[in-house]
């Protein structure tokens, strides 16, 4: 297991420059002592890595020096082939940067390596939207992410739910989810989230930013999705679901809400299901269980309930036959 953590301590100091102590700590799951005398048994063997003092320091590599690839598993080279998303780094502009750059590795590895990963993207696709819906290209993904990548400030008019704005922003990353694209960027201060098929008109100005060092954008936007669910779902029901609607709400229903979702009691002899699950607003709540049409029952709360009556009794007024063609 050292030498795992040894190898896995020069590949970071190599993709990263200066790494803090506590960093490497916390990606290889040991104490900083611990890494200390790893850092010291690396310099032991001749390995050109040394420290900087300071606030802001921590060890790198001599420039110029690499580790070799040839210490990789097949598991790990079979990893490195499923890791690309060709549709999104197409997307991003990226697809022919890519593919270069598995041909470099793919002629890179021994043969047994090669066969390996050759196997891996015969066997395996990602397809990231959602089905029945594609995933979206903005017009100014690409020119978004030029800016990100380049640290450059950007003036965008956005299209939020509720009016359009301008805004003049740092952008500090991208994700893309479901299919569609957001952008993670600095404005007045505070980190925004922005989906990216919303900006309407887009300036990459040459006012470039410092990019905030403390920044972690996979520790953001799992911060974000959090917050932006409990935002979504800040209420609860207790609903009476047939069998049909069970599975139904299994398909249908977003991962925050199953994985909320509580069994009441046991199924009654019809197959009938009590459950108690997070649901939107009043408006969204309703528009959600008429989507399970007659396969639902609402018991809680009497808000949620009367709603649900008011909707119902709206779409049979609606779809009533003209008393002319009953008579």
């Amino acid at each position: 297991m050292r030498a795992s953590r040894l190898i896995n301590i020069l590949t970071t100091l190599q993709a990263k420059g200066l790494v803090t102590a506590e960093a490497l700590a916390a990606e290889n799951a040991v104490s900083v002592r611990t890494i200390y005398r790893d850092i010291d048994a690396l310099s032991l063997s001749g390995i050109p890595v040394y420290s900087e003092r300071g606030s802001d320091g921590g060890y790198r590599l001599l420039d110029g020096y690499r580790v070799r690839l040839n210490g990789l598993t097949p598991a790990e080279a079979e990893a490195m082939f499923l890791s690309g998303i060709p549709g999104a780094a197409a997307d991003l502009g990226l697809g022919s940067l890519m593919a270069g750059a598995q041909k470099k590795l793919t002629a890179a590895l021994p043969e047994d390596l090669r066969e390996s990963a050759r196997r891996m993207q015969q066997k395996f696709h990602l397809d990231a939207p959602a089905w029945l819906a594609e995933g979206e290209q903005p017009v100014y993904l690409q020119a978004i992410a030029d800016a990100v990548w380049n640290s450059k400030r950007i003036r965008m008019r956005y299209r939020s739910w509720k009016a359009e704005k301008n805004r003049v922003a740092e952008p500090l990353g991208i994700v893309m989810k479901g299919g569609a694209w957001y952008l993670a960027a600095r404005v007045d201060g505070t980190v925004r989230t922005y989906r990216i098929s919303r900006v309407l008109d887009l300036i990459v100005t040459e006012e470039r930013f410092d990019w905030p060092r403390d920044f972690d954008l996979a520790a953001y936007w799992t911060e974000n999705t959090q917050r932006l669910e409990l935002e979504l779902y800040p209420n609860w029901a207790t609903i009476r679901l047939s069998p049909w609607g069970l599975k139904e709400i299994e398909h249908m229903a977003p991962p925050y809400v199953r994985a909320n979702l509580e069994f009441i009691g046991e199924p009654d002899e019809e197959g009938w299901q009590t459950v108690r699950l997070p649901v939107a607003h009043e408006r969204m709540a309703v528009s959600e269980m008429l989507k399970l049409t007659t396969e639902v029952e609402v018991i809680d709360p009497p808000e949620l309930k009367h709603a649900m009556r008011r909707a119902v009794e709206t779409l049979a007024a609606r779809y009533a036959e003209p008393a002319a063609l009953t008579r």
